[in-house]
């Protein structure tokens, strides 16, 4: 039937549509539309948070229909955010990379799979070549499976014998990984959760579960029959979390190491805390007491905002309580002291021995799907299996396992991600290579990204999707498998290692990122020293139990088909840390001594408001994957600005006006004013999921030392009623393409790109 005909038909009222919106049986969830009555359910895992929640991806046709929660799955027993409840049409997006794409004369062009890898062989070589090994930087990503970030991990650092290559988890789980290092000795989340149902106080820290991890607010839900506990929030905004609290701390921006402190003092001056716990596990006791000293909570009332009742009834929530719990996200983390903030969070636990008990710990719940696996298997801030790069012993045994010389193995980690991008501006870093990561809208500081990406010789992007505001910049484009295309095994936030299996093809040429990588070391000539006999993700996963093996994170105890049949496998059991022995030179975990300084940059008379930054339940990060699913693009389509009504009313601001925001990096024009008490006067909010309204023009290019992630959080800004001649028209909303810089055409390159 034509398509005329159809709409006639449907105009008229004779077809009503009555194929598309019958009903049928499915045998295991009973009756739904018969479109989404799959052929078969495959048993995988989802891939956009690392809550890790286990589902069932219905097959009709060799083409995906549905999504189901896994009932049989612990972590979210059958339930599913929005997110993944759509996850299946992110496998049709219209914006799926499907062929290589090689910039010929200024313009991207369809190439073959062998001259696009050959290519980038050739203008790798001929870099290095010129600048040194190390003028090549790799930015990975906590999307790749963990058999992906671990072959991938050797190809950069010995097959292109670079140690510039991390992962886009350091703009978000860094100064978690620093923190736990800096206390304990070791990275790794000591608890689960399941001590969240367990504890008798739950304080939850710069964290916004119900937006950023929905199916944990039912690990906090008080229903009857479960036991009960208190739940503390710590927050700026009066989020949706907050909402759920017995008590909202609404914290002044960065006041939450002040807080923290002034609790440890309140626990020692009332004698709550566990003296023989500190005697046996802990060093630095003496000092630390002395240095919380100060922190009383007259003086901390006045640096968080709080009253000093909210201060003490928490303290003393926490010191009383039989089992004690600690979460954080990005409001810890997301700031130049984040990796000591997350110190001070481990002090708490430590001086009241709320570690390795269960429903005790304090615990950092993870950014992406795979930020756990990537961080324990990569070969960025540390080597494979939590090893050192300063060890001589780590680097000798990884040289065993792989048959190669130790001096192979550097003695040190290259550039962090930040570093990276500077040493591109400053051109030391001459070639750049993206995997399933978007750069041009994750990253603070967007104009000093944007003279990287224009500044280097060439730029490879290997995505699952194209064009995004990041691979319209590049020379090549390697289309990418992703998640329900490929397999391997996720680890979420509670170090629970799930099985991620395929069930559909990629669509076109595209690839699985492993393949990728096998074929580019082909080209290279490395595959049989660095991968022998490798042909399925399967192998790598066997590689990675030997490495593994012995170590905290030890992968060797379970098979992949373990791992399926369990619905997912715990390493280290519930509870790290249970014996109190930790993985330092004394087997004693460290207190610190974390001063509470104030944010980079603090509002002034021109720039009146603190800029807060986010995310929303319904998008994913940049929205390469929801930007195109329309269920969740209907229910937030655009970016909004949140203002209290206080100052709204000075700046004679209404609902629903249009807004710019300002600060001293750029501004970002046009964006929906919500004039709501959520936020405090002087603070605002914005989304930072669209490219369209980027909210990294504004935001400041400031990074904490230790752990190199940004300070996403606080920054000094203005609003403005928008001009109608800035007014954005709302019909498409991809941003346009970069123009290219006549300067990345290559003239001088090897095939005159």
């Amino acid at each position: 039937m034509s398509p005329l005909l159809t709409q006639f038909k449907r105009l008229v009222g004779i077809d009503i549509r009555s194929e598309k919106y019958t009903y049928a049986k499915d045998a295991t969830f009973g009756y739904t539309a018969t479109s989404r009555v799959p052929d078969k359910w495959v048993k995988t895992t989802c891939g956009y948070c690392s809550v890790g929640c286990g589902m069932l991806l219905g097959v009709k046709d060799n083409k995906a229909v549905a999504v189901r929660g896994n009932p049989d799955h612990p972590v979210n027993r059958g339930k599913l955010c929005p997110k993944g409840l759509s996850e299946h049409h992110i496998l049709e997006n219209p914006g799926r990379s499907k062929q290589p794409l090689l910039r010929k004369d200024g313009v991207l062009t369809p190439v073959s799979w062998d001259e696009a890898l050959d290519t980038m062989v050739e203008r790798f070589r001929d870099i290095q070549s010129r600048h040194g090994n190390e003028s090549l930087g790799v930015v990975g990503t906590g999307q790749l499976l963990t058999e992906e970030f671990y072959t991938l991990g050797k190809l950069v650092q010995l097959g292109l014998r670079t140690r510039n290559h991390d992962g886009n988890t350091t703009l978000c789980m860094a100064s978690a990984v620093s923190g736990y290092k800096l206390s304990f000795g070791s990275d790794g989340p000591p608890g689960s959760y399941a001590d969240m149902e367990q504890a008798d106080l739950i304080l939850l820290i710069g964290a916004n579960i119900a937006d950023n991890h929905p199916i944990l607010c039912h690990r906090v839900d008080r229903s009857p029959g479960t036991k009960p506990r208190k739940l503390v929030v710590v927050d700026p905004r009066v989020t949706k979390t907050a909402m759920m609290a017995d008590i909202h701390l609404a914290i002044k921006p960065r006041g939450d190491i002040a807080l923290i402190n002034s609790i440890a003092h309140i626990l020692i001056r009332e004698g709550l805390i566990d003296t023989e716990y500190i005697a046996q596990h802990t060093n630095g006791f003496a000092e630390f007491a002395e240095f919380v000293s100060t922190f009383t909570p007259a003086h901390v009332s006045a640096v968080t905002g709080l009253t000093e009742a909210q201060i003490i009834e928490t303290a003393l929530l926490y010191g009383r309580a039989k089992a004690a719990f600690i979460g954080w996200t990005m409001g810890v983390n997301h700031s130049t002291q984040g990796a000591v903030t997350v110190a001070a969070i481990n002090n708490l636990a430590l001086i009241t021995g709320n570690i390795g008990r269960t429903g005790a710990a304090p615990f950092s719940i993870t950014g992406q799907c795979n930020a756990m696996g990537t961080r324990e298997s990569g070969f960025t801030s540390s080597l494979p299996g939590y090893r050192k790069f300063d060890n001589p012993q780590d680097r000798e045994d990884l040289a065993r396992i792989w048959n190669i010389p130790v001096d192979r193995i550097p003695t040190a980690r290259g550039l962090a991600y930040p570093d990276i991008i500077e040493a591109a501006v400053q051109g030391r870093i001459k070639a750049l290579w993206f995997i399933a990561t978007n750069p041009a809208v994750s990253f603070p500081n967007y104009k000093l990204l944007e003279q990287a990406l224009r500044s280097v010789e060439f730029l490879v992007v290997q995505d699952g999707f194209h064009p995004t505001p990041t691979s319209e910049f590049a020379d090549l484009v390697l289309p990418a498998a992703i998640w329900g295309e490929k397999e391997g095994t996720y680890t979420n936030s509670e170090r629970r290692v799930s099985k991620a299996n395929p069930a559909v093809r990629p669509p076109g040429e595209a690839r699985p990122d492993f393949d990728i990588f096998l074929a580019l070391a082909e080209k290279m000539g490395v595959r049989d020293e660095l991968y022998p006999n490798w042909k399925t993700p399967g192998d790598a996963y066997q590689e990675w139990q030997r490495v593994s093996a012995g170590r905290m994170c030890d992968y060797s105890k379970f098979s992949w088909q373990q791992i399926d049949d369990a619905n997912g496998i715990q390493w280290g059991g519930e509870s790290l840390y249970r014996d109190g022995v930790f993985p330092t030179a004394d087997g004693r975990a460290k207190l610190h001594l974390v001063p509470c300084e104030p944010f980079v940059e603090q509002p002034d008379a021109e720039y009146d408001f603190i800029l807060n930054t986010g995310r929303t339940v319904e998008h994913w990060h940049t929205r390469t994957k929801t930007a195109e699913v329309e269920l969740l693009d209907n229910m937030v389509p655009n970016a909004w600005l949140e203002i209290n009504p206080a100052d709204a009313a000075r700046l004679d601001l209404k609902p629903h006006d249009r807004v710019t925001v300002h600060s001293r990096r750029g501004a970002v024009a046009d964006l929906e004013l919500r004039i709501t008490g959520i936020v405090a006067p002087g603070q605002v909010f914005m989304p930072f999921h669209f490219a369209e309204t980027n909210s990294n023009i504004v935001t400041l290019g400031a990074f904490d030392p230790i752990s190199r992630e940004p300070n996403f959080k606080q920054c000094a800004v203005r609003i403005e009623r928008t001009p109608m001649r800035d007014r954005r028209k709302q019909i498409s909303r991809r941003p346009a393409p970069p123009n290219l810089n006549p300067h990345k055409l290559h003239a001088s390159s090897p095939k005159n790109l």
